[in-house]
This record gives structure tokens, sequence and C-alpha cells, in this order.
């Protein structure tokens, strides 16, 4: 059996639904995967064992150049060459929708009541139902389970193996980890400026811990950041820009990871390292918190439906309780 998962983007998304393949590949055996994705995230997906193949797209480029969709059409209807029995879209959208029916004639995702660009489920002729607002990942679980005959147990997700892989990964990283104390990794951005927990705040978190605090960082406005907040903290280090690849290496080499509700945070998760999420208006049924995985959640009611971008509650959250959490697991 070959099937392909559709999931273009985001980072963190893609990471959630990654969860599944270790458990599709332990109860069918014979089974192919691919996985269509778009190609600034391939990276998150590479070495992955379980993983047959992975295909790009680029659709995020016909924001800007409209006459490329010829071109990625063409690209996508090329994938229908590989015969799948299966094609399931994990994403729920309509261009994701649309790039599993024109690379599959089977498709299956979500039903119309469990997304929010509902005409998607136009697309599919297997639907799975699960509530919007239910565990992120949980959904990724249940709809590129539930198509294949299987279930995949929250018992197994808490016990999963680390799902992120990595080679040949940036040398310079050796530089900055040091061996002789605990390595705390700080992701200080995300894409909405309110999911970001102040800068100021992250360099008390340093101040407290004491420890080799690592920043990355994805654009040049959080490098600013980055380069501001470690002339306050003498324990505050600034990493070089990181691939996807290296950027896996990092968090698997660190003792903790504090950072907002983005990509890299979640990647800890991934490779079962000890984290801190931090939320502000999106909303903590995103991850699973277990002994070693955490979250702060700011005061504010979270619509997951409909989230406000203009909630700046994380600002509300005391560096104290995240100190408190942090010095905690890294004791344990």
């Amino acid at each position: 059996m070959r099937i392909a998962i559709v999931k273009l983007s985001a980072l963190g998304d893609i990471v959630h639904a990654m969860v599944a393949l270790q458990f599709i590949k332990t109860q069918i055996k014979d089974i192919k995967i691919d996985w269509i994705v778009e190609e600034s995230f391939a990276g998150v997906l590479k070495n992955n064992p379980d993983i047959d193949t992975i295909l790009t797209v680029n659709l995020k480029s016909l924001k800007t150049r409209k006459t490329g969709i010829f071109q990625q059409l063409k690209k996508i209807r090329s994938y229908a060459n590989n015969n799948y029995d299966l094609v399931i879209d994990a994403q729920g959208l309509v261009k994701s929708a649309v790039t599993a029916k024109l690379t599959g004639k089977c498709v299956a995702g979500f039903d119309a009541k469990s997304i929010r660009e509902k005409a998607a489920s136009w697309f599919y002729d297997t639907k799975i139902a699960c509530a919007y607002d239910a565990n992120t990942i949980d959904r990724n679980a249940r709809v590129l389970s539930k198509p294949l005959g299987i279930n995949i147990s929250t018992e197994q997700i808490l016990n999963k193996k680390p799902f992120l892989f990595y080679s040949d990964e940036d040398k310079n990283i050796d530089d900055f980890v040091r061996k002789d104390g605990m390595n705390i990794v700080l992701v200080i951005g995300s894409t909405w400026d309110s999911r970001n927990y102040p800068a100021d705040k992250f360099v008390k978190i340093a101040q407290a811990l004491k420890q080799n605090c690592l920043v990355v960082w994805g654009n040049d406005q959080e490098k600013q950041t980055a380069e501001r907040i470690s002339k306050q903290s003498e324990f505050i280090r600034i990493m070089p820009k990181l691939d996807l690849n290296s950027l896996k290496a990092l968090i698997a080499k660190a003792d903790l990871l504090i950072g907002n509700d983005t990509g890299p945070t979640h990647m800890a998760w991934a490779l079962n390292r000890p984290s801190i999420t931090i939320f502000g208006p999106t909303p903590v049924n995103r991850v699973y918190q277990t002994d070693i995985n955490k979250v702060v959640k700011s005061p504010s009611i979270v619509n997951p439906y409909k989230l406000n971008k203009q909630d700046y509650s994380i600002k509300e959250i005391k560096e104290c309780e995240i100190i408190n959490m942090a010095k905690s697991l890294l004791s344990s």
C-alpha cells in the first residue's frame, strides 16, 4: 500500500502531524508513505525513516508570482503518476484539498464541521469527524489513522519515540553548546507580535537561571531583538542562522527549551526534550502537556474558532512563574 500525506505548512503543524507516522508504520507493515510539503518546510521531514519520499510544492510563491500556478499544477499532477492507494489531506484548507485531489483518485480529509475552510471537504471521498477545538495533535493522529482503519491512542502518543532526525548539522553548534553546564534554547519570535513574550522578560529569565541561554532566530527583526537582549545578560548568546536540520540538532542537545507558541518550540516535544511553551492569544490544546513538556498561559480566554491577534495578554505572565518551572525541569 502506498499513500501520500498532504500537510503543506506550517512548521508546528507539520511536527504535530508527524507523530502519527511511527504508529502507522508499526500497524501497517508494508505501507509506503510519501509527504507533500512546502519547499521551505521540507527540512523538518528529512531523515525521517518512516517517510519514503518527500515531495515539495511552492504554493506560497504564488502570492507574488501568479503565473507560477501552471508550473505548480504540472508538478502536483506529476505526483499522481505514483498511483497512490490513498491521499490524506491533514491540513483542511482548500489549497491542500486541491493538491490532494490532483495527486490521487481516493482522497480523505476532515468533514466540513471539523475545519475552518469548509469547502475543502468537497474534495474528499472519505470524511473524518473531529472537533475543530480538540487537541491539535489528536486531530492530526485521527485524520491520518482513521482512513487507514487503525487507531492511535493518547497513551501511544505519550510514549512516542523521538521523531525528528538530523545529519551533518552545522558544526558551529558545538562551539555554543557547553559541556560544563546546562544549555537552554530560547525561542523569542513567532508569526504574530501578540504571541511573543516580552524580550526583557526573557532577559530576567536568563539572569535568574544563570545557564547557557542560546537564542535562535528566523528573520532580521528577531535577530535584532536577540542582539539587544544579549547585551543585557552575560548568560545570553545568539546562535548563527540555522537551517531546520541544524535547528533539530541544537534542540536535541539542549537541556531545556523555553519559547513562544511556534514551530521550533514544538520541535522540543517531538524530540522528547524538556520544554516550556508560553501561550497568549492561542489555545493550549495545541500541545501535549507531559512531565517534561509544560505550558504557561496568560489569563485571557481564547476562542479557537476566531483567534484575536490584538490579545497581548502574554505580557501579563510573570517571569517568576517560568523561572520556577524551568528550575524544576532542570533539577529533574
